[in-house]
Order: C-alpha cells, then structure tokens, then sequence
C-alpha cells in the first residue's frame, strides 16, 4: 500500500471569540470572518480535515484512515481506537476570552454521548503581554457554591488564572475547568472529541445574536474540584533534541527547535505522528515504497500526518529557528480505553 505523509485543505472555524490571525499565519487570504480554530488534523465526523497533496487529495481523512488501516495509523494504535484516529491538532486565535468550560472524561463522555471524553494539552506559540488563560480552581468549592457562582457570574474569583508567555504549556485533562483569555495564539493537541460543557460565556450573544447553549447542570458531574499547587506543564531544552513537553495515557508531546538536519526514527511506537510547524519551515524526507526518497515542505503554520509505517525520517529547517511540535500515541496500558470502546460500541447500537 502506497501510504505517504498526509497535508490538507485549510479547515477554518468562525466562533464569537475568534480573531484574524491564523490567516496570516497560515499564510490564507485574509477575511472579515471571526476565525478562532483551525483544525490540522481531524477525522471528527463534524469536521474532517480533506487530503491536499498526493493521489489522496480531495478525500476525507475519515476515508483516508478506513482504506489505509493499520498503515497509517499503526497495528497497535488500529487495535486500541478500533481503527478509528484517536487525536485532533488544532491552531486557537482568541482575540477575546473563550467560555469557563469543562469536558467529560472517557467514560461519562461514553454513558452520555456515545463518544470519547477529552483531555487535551496547549502549548503557547504567541501573547500579547499580560495575556492569560484559566486552568483549574485556586479556591476549594463545592457543587453547591460551584452553582451560585455560575449563577451571579463569579466563577472566575475561584479559578486559577496563569498570565502566559510563548513556549508555556497546560495539560488540561478531562474535568478541568479552563478558558483560554484574549490574546493567546496556541497549538492544542487533544483526543479526538467535539464534546464541551460551556459552563459560563459571559452573557455574551453568539455570532447569531441569541445567548449560546449553556451546559451548566451537565457539567457537575464532569468537573474535577480539586486544588493543585501548579497547573503549568515544566519541561526542558529544546535546542537540537525532541524534548519530550508531555506524556499521557492519550498523547506524547515533543518540542524540536532544530537549525540542522534533524533523524526522527518513531517505527518502535507503531503509531502515526502528526508534526506541526509553530515556526519557520522545514523539509521531510521520506524512503518511499517504490525505493526512492519522497519529500514533503511544512510551512509556519501548517501540520502533516505521517503513516506509522513510515515513520523514519529527516527533518531539514530551511528557516533559521524552526519550530516543530511533535505526537504521537505512546505504548502503555489501555485496559481504560478498551473498556471505552466497548461501551461506545454497546451505545451506538
């Protein structure tokens, strides 16, 4: 099977919070359009990113991740997600604060909706200064006081808010309470989920003018309202290595800044990678199945997803400072997901 790494049409999303950004930085024609999101990489079935290069383009990834099977996304991986892409990558541009929300864990996610919860993690690219996002409360509170506070419209006074500087990184598991505030461009890697509780907006109208959906009762039973003494992710060099930003029973993160050719060999994984450009450009190269060398360019902005039999490459920067955010799925003790599965196939029916 042919299998070669995947780029794909732009996959933009206008939300009341979204800005003007990610066109420039993606290098797009500039519109009128609030954009907020731009998912690189999604087989959601709400928003599946369309192939752009290769004899694939124009097909859904969905499609794309059926017919390749276990090529792509790897035997282990295949066995886990059945055969589904358990990971969705995205660009955020908020130019004003997003809604207090929470996400269901896999479980409830599986009893409510008959879908995977969602656990996801941000790495900053940009801030404005003083810029700052939510995560987790600062105070210790209750269901009930969690309830009025939502009510009078003083639930931020107990969450814990992180003025936040290019480079920081939040993991932000299932039942966290966060928000990502004005002024933030951000990379958030997360499984492969469109489930949200919006818990508070402000009392602000959506892009139609009505107030949008609110999911405060739903929520509850989601949150987590534990206090922690740090909510930030600390990691370390990144020059010349992949340094490793998160591990987690659902992705591994890894931030190269490369000014060399750069050997990234990931066969032992036996998952898929998806690699995003937050910086500069670079060049992959391939060993194709034909034997000769294939090659792909990742722009600033831009994202790819590499086959897991394939996954033996060069990374060569042809920028100066070139910025590659890496994940892919870690081998670990999935008995938690297996059970998911079978439970979202038992709803499904």
């Amino acid at each position: 099977m042919a299998v070669y790494p995947l780029l794909f049409q732009p996959n933009m999303h206008t939300v009341v919070w979204g800005g003007h950004r990610l066109q420039s930085y993606k290098g797009l024609c500039q519109t009128d359009d609030p954009i907020g999101e731009s998912w690189e990489v999604s087989a959601v079935e709400s928003s599946p990113c369309i192939v752009a290069n290769g004899s694939k383009s124009g097909q859904s990834l969905i499609d794309v991740v059926e017919e390749w099977g276990s090529a792509l996304l790897g035997e282990a991986v295949f066995k886990q997600y059945g055969g589904k892409l358990p990971l969705l990558v995205k660009f955020i541009d908020a130019q004003s604060d997003l809604s207090i929300q929470v996400h269901p864990n896999d479980e409830l996610a599986a009893k409510r909706h008959g879908k995977f919860g969602k656990t996801e993690m941000w790495y900053i690219i940009d801030a404005e200064p003083g810029a700052a996002l939510y995560a987790g409360f600062k105070s210790n509170i209750d269901k009930e006081e969690y309830k009025r506070r939502v009510a009078d419209g003083t639930i931020c006074d107990v969450l814990a808010r992180h003025e936040v500087r290019p480079g920081d990184v939040f993991y932000i598991p299932a039942g966290r309470v966060h928000a990502i505030c004005g002024g933030v461009l951000l990379a958030e890697v997360q499984q492969s989920s469109d489930v949200t509780y919006r818990i508070f907006d402000y009392n602000r109208p959506g892009l139609d003018g009505r107030p949008r959906q609110l999911h405060t009762e739903q929520a509850i039973d989601a949150i987590d309202f534990n206090v922690l003494p740090d909510y930030r992710t600390h990691y370390g060099n990144t020059l010349e290595t992949a340094a490793q930003v998160i591990d987690t029973p659902f992705f591994d993160v890894r931030v190269m800044d490369i000014s060399e050719t750069f050997h990234r060999n990931l066969v032992k994984y036996d998952s898929f990678i998806i690699s995003m450009c937050i910086k500069g450009a670079c060049q992959f190269s391939f060993n194709g199945y034909d034997g000769e060398e294939k090659e792909i360019v990742l722009h600033e902005g831009h994202s790819c997803l590499i086959p897991a039999s394939i996954a033996d490459y060069n990374i060569k920067p042809l920028v100066k400072g070139t910025r590659i955010l890496e994940t892919h799925i870690d081998k670990k003790d999935r008995s938690l997901i297996k059970k998911v599965l079978r439970f979202v196939k038992i709803i499904k029916k």
